[in-house]
C-alpha cells in the first residue's frame, strides 16, 4: 500500500548527514526498538499541528504496512514558527508516553532540538483508510487475546510487556498502531453511538463492518468486538465536536491524526465534525400485546437507572412503559432507590418510590400497577452509596398474582419446597418458602451486590404457577478498555458474576429438578454478555435457554446497551426449556435510550418485552 503514495524528495536532503527513519523509529512492533534513545536529523513533512506538538512523515518511507511513516513531536513551542507543509529535521528522544498504566503506549519524540526547515509549501495528502491504507480487521484486537477478548483468566500478558509484531491485517490494536501518527481521512463515516460528554464519537467508515444493526450501531457477538470502529476525539483547531449526534447519524468525510488518546486509538479530527444526515429518533413500540390471561402473557425487563422518587426521569420511565412496553402485565425492573433517594440517611424502604412510579404510570393510563420488593440491609447492596438499589415487580393484579404470598426479609434465604399433591392442579407444583424471597442472601457470591428477588406467580386462567428469578449482578466497574494494555482485557469483577451465576442457577435448577416442565423466566440486568463465561455457566447449571437464542433474534439485533464502540446486551431473558420450545413465545428488544441523543436518553438501559404462554 504504502509504494502508492507520493512523497516530496528536494535536493537540499542529500547534504544532510543519514539518519534513521521515522519508519525505522516506530518499528513493526508497539514499542519503538529506538526507545529511550536519542536520535539526530530525523526529517518530515509537517502534517498536521495541535496545542502540544506536531506531526511529521516520513520523506522516506519503506514498504512495510506494519510501520507507521509518522510520528508525534511533543513540544509546546516546536510548532510556533512552522507551518504545515514544511519539510523539516530535528533531533530528539525517543519516548513511550501513557497517562495510565492500564493503556498502551504513545511513541513520540520529546526534547525536539536543531530543528531545521529544509523547504516550505509542500502538498500534505491525508491517507485513506480502505484505500490507501488496509482496511481495519472486523473482528480480533490483538494475538494476545488467543482468539477471545473475554477469555478467562484476563490480564494474562501486557502489550508494553510482549510488544508483538505486528500484524495489521489480523489485529485491530496491530492496525490501529502502524498508522499512529498519520494524518488519515475517514470517508462517508457514520456515528455507532452517543458521544461522550466531551464529544467524542465512535465512528466506522466505507470499509468492511460487521454487526451493522438496523439503527446504524455495531453490534458486538462471541469473538467480535468490532475493532474496526475508531473513536474521533479532540479536534485540533480548539472547535467542538457535536454532542447531540446519535447512532446511524452521518458525518462528513473526517480527517485527522491518529493518537493514542486516554486509552483508545483515536482520531483526533483537524476540526469539528459535521454532521450531514440525521438518523431517525424514533422507536417504534412493542408488538407484543397482552390477552389478559395465562395464554398470551406479556413479561417486561427494565433497568430504571437509580430511580428514586424525586428522580427527573420518573415520569419518562412511566412513559416509556405505557407509550413503548404496552404495561406488560408482569415487569421486572432494576435499580430501583429507596424513598430517599442516595442520601445516606439509614431509608431502606422503596415504598414511596414504587409508589411513584406506579401513580405516573395510571396518570398515562388506565392500568393500576401493584408492586412487590424486599428491602436490602442498608448500603449492603453496592450501587450508589445511600441509594440502596434493588431489584422489584411491577403486576397488573387483574392478570397475575403471586402464588401462596409470604414475603421474606433482606436475609431470609427462599427455599424450593416439593409439590404436596398430584397432577396438574396449583398443589402439585414446587412452592417457595418466602413468596417473592431472596436466593440465599448470605452467600459471599453476593458481598456488596444486589440479591436476586425470587417469586411464584399464578395467571388468570392457568392451572399451575411459573416462577420468576429477577436478576441485577455485578457491575464490570474495574475493568479496562478492549484497547488496553492489559490482554485480554480485564473483565471487571467476572469472577463474581461466575459465582453469582452458580448461585442463581442452582436456585433454578432445584425448581427444575421436581418439575422438568415448569415456566421459569429469569431476567433482568445480568451485567454480561451471553457468549462469556458467567452466563455459560449459567446456562450449563440451570439448563435455562436466552430468549433471543430460542426466538432467533437476529444477531445484530441483540442489544440493550451501546458503551464505547459496542452495542451489546447486558439484559437478558432466559427460560425454562418449557417455554423456550413453546411456539407462543415471543420477544422484543425496545431501543428506546441506546440510540437517542444525549439529552434524549431516558435511562442507560433498553426495556425488552416477551410475550407467553403460562397456563400449564
Amino acid at each position: 500500500m504504502k509504494a502508492t503514495l507520493v512523497f516530496w524528495l528536494f535536493a537540499g536532503l542529500r547534504s544532510l548527514a543519514a539518519a534513521e527513519t521515522i519508519a525505522e523509529i516506530n518499528g513493526n512492533r508497539f514499542i519503538s526498538p529506538y526507545s529511550g534513545k536519542t536520535v539526530t536529523n530525523v526529517t518530515g513533512l509537517l502534517i498536521a499541528k495541535g496545542p502540544d506538538g506536531i506531526w511529521i512523515r516520513s520523506t522516506t518511507p519503506d514498504d512495510d504496512d506494519a510501520t507507521s511513516e509518522a510520528i508525534y513531536v511533543y513540544s509546546k513551542t516546536v510548532g510556533s514558527a512552522l507551518s504545515v507543509g514544511d519539510i523539516i529535521s530535528l533531533d530528539g528522544k525517543v519516548s513511550e508516553y501513557r497517562s495510565s498504566d492500564s493503556y498502551i503506549y504513545l511513541t513520540e519524540i520529546t526534547s525536539p532540538k536543531n530543528v531545521q526547515v529544509v523547504s516550505t509549501g509542500n502538498a500534505v495528502k491525508p491517507l485513506v483508510i480502505g484505500k490507501d491504507t488496509l482496511s481495519p480487521p472486523t473482528e480480533q484486537y490483538t494475538s494476545l487475546d488467543g482468539g477471545d477478548i473475554y477469555s478467562v483468566p484476563n490480564g494474562v500478558a501486557n502489550i508494553s510487556a510482549e510488544n508483538p509484531v505486528l500484524q495489521p491485517t489480523k489485529y485491530g490494536l496491530d492496525f490501529w498502531e502502524s498508522l499512529s501518527g498519520e494524518l488519515v481521512t475517514v470517508k462517508a463515516p457514520w456515528a455507532v453511538k452517543t458521544p461522550n460528554k466531551y464529544g467524542d464519537t465512535w465512528v466506522v467508515g466505507d470499509w468492511t463492518v460487521t454487526g451493522k444493526n438496523r439503527h446504524g450501531g455495531v453490534t458486538m457477538s462471541d469473538k467480535d468486538s468490532n475493532p474496526e470502529v475508531i473513536i474521533i476525539g479532540s479536534p485540533l483547531d480548539g472547535t467542538k465536536n457535536p454532542s447531540n449526534s446519535k447512532m446511524g447519524d452521518q458525518f462528513e468525510d473526517i480527517t485527522g491524526v491518529v493518537q493514542q488518546a486516554y486509552g483508545f486509538y483515536a482520531i483526533l479530527p483537524l476540526t469539528a465534525i459535521k454532521t450531514t444526515t440525521t438518523a431517525s429518533a424514533a422507536a417504534p413500540p412493542t408488538t407484543l400485546l397482552s390477552q389478559g390471561k395465562c395464554k398470551a402473557l406479556t413479561v417486561g425487563s427494565y433497568n430504571v437507572e437509580n430511580l428514586a422518587p424525586t428522580s427527573a426521569h420518573l415520569p419518562k420511565v412511566a412513559g416509556q412503559i405505557v407509550y413503548y412496553l404496552k404495561t406488560p402485565d408482569l415487569l421486572f425492573i432494576q435499580e430501583v432507590q429507596d424513598d430517599s433517594g442516595p442520601t445516606d440517611d439509614g431509608v431502606v424502604s422503596a415504598n414511596a418510590t414504587l409508589t411513584a412510579l406506579v401513580g405516573a404510570i395510571k396518570d398515562l393510563s388506565n392500568v393500576t400497577y401493584a408492586f412487590t420488593d424486599i428491602n436490602p440491609v442498608s448500603n449492603e447492596d453496592g450501587g450508589q452509596p445511600g441509594g440502596n438499589i434493588r431489584v422489584a415487580y411491577l403486576y397488573r393484579p387483574e392478570v397475575v398474582s403471586l402464588y401462596l404470598p409470604n414475603k421474606g426479609g433482606p436475609t431470609d434465604a427462599t427455599k424450593v419446597v416439593a409439590a404436596q399433591g398430584k397432577g396438574k392442579s396449583l398443589d402439585s407444583a414446587p412452592t417457595l418458602s418466602f413468596n417473592p424471597g431472596r436466593v440465599d442472601p448470605a452467600n459471599p457470591a453476593w458481598k456488596d451486590t444486589r440479591k436476586p428477588l425470587a417469586a411464584a406467580w399464578t395467571a388468570k386462567g392457568a392451572s399451575r404457577p411459573f416462577y420468576t428469578v429477577n436478576v441485577h449482578w455485578s457491575s464490570k466497574g474495574g475493568g479496562t478498555s478492549l484497547h488496553g494494555d492489559q490482554r485480554p482485557p480485564i473483565n471487571g469483577a467476572v469472577a463474581a458474576r461466575t459465582a453469582q451465576a452458580n448461585v442463581t442457577a442452582s436456585f433454578i435448577a432445584e425448581i427444575l429438578a421436581l418439575d422438568p416442565a415448569a415456566n421459569v423466566i429469569a431476567a433482568g440486568d445480568f451485567n454480561e454478555f451471553a457468549f462469556v463465561q458467567p452466563l455459560k455457566t449459567f446456562a450449563a447449571v440451570s439448563k435455562m435457554v436466552e430468549l433471543d437464542e430460542a426466538v432467533k433474534t437476529p444477531v445484530a439485533e441483540r442489544y440493550t446497551y451501546a458503551y464505547d464502540m459496542n452495542a451489546q446486551a447486558l439484559d437478558h431473558m432466559y427460560v425454562s426449556p418449557a417455554l423456550a420450545k413453546s411456539k407462543t413465545t415471543r420477544f422484543e428488544h425496545i431501543h428506546v435510550n441506546s440510540w437517542a441523543a444525549f439529552d434524549d436518553v431516558v435511562s442507560d438501559h433498553d426495556p425488552s418485552v416477551a410475550l407467553f404462554d403460562v397456563c400449564g
